[in-house]
């Protein structure tokens, strides 16, 4: 008897469905209301658009003196247009419903309420309801290795799925989850490993249920499901009725494409709603994941703060269990959010990879920005693959020019200690006055996205006017070292294009 699931209030996978608008809603029950409770995305993501190439170029002129003068010259491509909204799309919304306890399914299309995805056409937007794209199991065969053992739809191309939904080293440990790309979707997989008395199975039995979906934004959600059927699959195997009920129920409902083929990922148009977003991930641990990431990394948060805005390629080793550093591979993208209108439209996007492994080799090597993690040590050789190796808390570079980015500054352990400071002042508000308003998530978006603007403020208003000159004052104004930070903000200027001139005084003749 598979489990049923004590945030599922009719089938095991479901949540209580929205009203029909036709018809007047019924007064809310007290335990329905308790049960569809849960953290509440803000639904906070950075939607940019994408173009290769900035156009920059640097022209570096040392004198005798004390300064030195560099020159950081953009040719933009293209202008952008765009506005800020609040997190649900609807204009004047208060924070504190914003990041309350209760998820709020977006209105019918027709509505004043937007739906998930401001600034893309109703036609590029999905359905809540109808996110899934395929569910499948898969084993671990004594003779064969891993294996797809069964899917819905059976045509679907899982190639590589058996791999990614069961990590490299999984048999070491009793369960885990996954998050993982595949192509143009996104997976979460539950795996567990069972002992068992066969020396068929050389006495474990192991496998993984899992599901793809356009977005990770929802997966969360059925986390709980998955890891009841991975259970049931090792108990009972081969009884597949639950998932095909589940894929019945909650299947894409796909926009169809004139060449047939399956539109999954919508694209960004040039006007676009700038809007830094973060979506809500399922928390397995008390503290939660942006928490444990700062207690993690510490310090070097700063570090890894710097890469991200830079839009490097950031890799992640661990051995397994893999499912909490998915959550730190999702922490390394909320660094980098900007909601000022404009900023990023002509860089790469910071896109989650999440777990990875050799099978993704040749889809890493055309990408120019991503965050990712891996089980499999093999990758750090393969130094053309990333620009930053990150090792348990051990960041480094084997790029020369970005080994200067690996050094705290003041500047970097004050943002630290301020970060820090707001923490234990919200967990002390949190517990003397029960305020439930705000939460660890909220304020490490918010300490990261006020910084990415404050320096993109100061940048924009600098190259707009008469003496486009960042001066030793201006750095300093962005919460930056005007000495230890010279490079990161030369990077800066040429990653995003920004047309100033950079002087800062230098301590010693060069």
């Amino acid at each position: 008897m598979v489990e049923q699931s004590d945030r599922a209030p009719l089938l095991d996978w479901e949540e209580i469905p929205p009203p029909d608008p036709n018809q007047a809603a019924p007064p809310p029950r007290g335990e329905d209301a308790a049960a569809e409770k849960s953290s509440q995305p803000d639904g906070r993501c950075t939607l940019t658009d994408t173009a290769a190439g900035t156009g920059w170029s640097t022209n570096t002129s040392t004198s005798a003196t004390t300064t030195t003068t560099t020159t950081v010259t953009c040719s933009p491509t293209r202008s952008v247009t765009a506005v800020i909204a609040s997190g649900d799309g609807s204009p004047g919304r208060p924070r504190s419903e914003l990041t309350g306890h209760r998820w709020n399914r977006p209105e019918p299309v027709g509505t004043d309420r937007t739906i998930p995805f401001p600034g893309l056409s109703f036609s590029d937007q999905w359905e809540e309801k109808d996110q899934i794209v395929a569910v499948f199991v898969v084993t671990f065969d004594t003779r064969s290795g891993n294996m797809v053992e069964w899917c819905l739809p059976h045509d679907i191309n899982l190639d590589g799925v058996e791999f990614k939904s069961m990590a490299s080293g999984s048999h070491r440990i009793t369960s885990d989850f996954i998050y993982f790309r595949k192509g143009c979707y996104f997976g979460l997989a539950c795996f567990a490993n069972m002992p068992v008395e066969s020396e068929l199975e050389r006495g474990a039995r192991m496998k993984s249920v899992g599901i793809l979906s356009p977005s990770y934004t929802l997966l969360y959600r059925y986390m709980h499901f998955l890891e009841n059927q991975v259970r049931h699959q090792l108990q009972c195997p081969g009884q597949y009725s639950p998932l095909e009920a589940f894929y019945e129920d909650k299947k894409a409902v796909l926009p169809p494409a004139g060449n047939g083929l399956v539109n999954a990922c919508p694209t960004w148009s040039v006007t676009t709603i700038n809007r830094c977003m973060h979506p809500e991930m399922k928390i397995t641990h008390p503290a939660g994941c942006m928490s444990q990431f700062i207690q993690f990394f510490g310090e070097q948060i700063m570090v890894l703060w710097k890469f991200a805005l830079l839009r490097k390629r950031l890799l992640i080793f661990s051995p397994p269990p893999v499912g909490v550093v998915c959550y730190r591979v999702y922490c390394c993208c909320c660094l980098a959010n900007v909601s000022l209108p404009g900023i990023g439209v002509s860089v790469p996007e910071l896109r989650p990879f999440f777990y990875i492994n050799i099978a993704d080799i040749t889809a890493l090597e055309t990408e120019l920005s991503y965050v990712a993690c891996t089980t499999e040590k093999i990758f750090e050789e393969k130094k053309e693959l990333y620009d930053v190796y990150i090792d348990n808390q051990n960041v480094k570079t084997h790029r020369s020019h970005l080994q200067p980015l690996l050094r705290l500054n003041a500047a970097d352990k004050e943002k630290y200690r301020k970060l820090s400071e707001q923490r234990q002042m919200l967990l002390y508000s949190q517990e003397v006055d029960g305020d439930c308003t705000s939460n660890e998530e909220d304020l490490f978006i918010l300490f990261f996205m006020e910084l990415n603007n404050r320096i993109f403020q100061t940048l924009s208003e600098v190259a707009g006017s008469t003496d486009p000159t960042l001066t030793t004052e201006h750095v300093r104004a962005m919460g930056l070292d005007p000495q230890g930070d010279r490079s990161f903000l030369v990077h800066l200027l040429e990653v995003y294009g920004i047309d100033v001139t950079l002087v800062i005084d230098n301590l010693c003749c060069s």
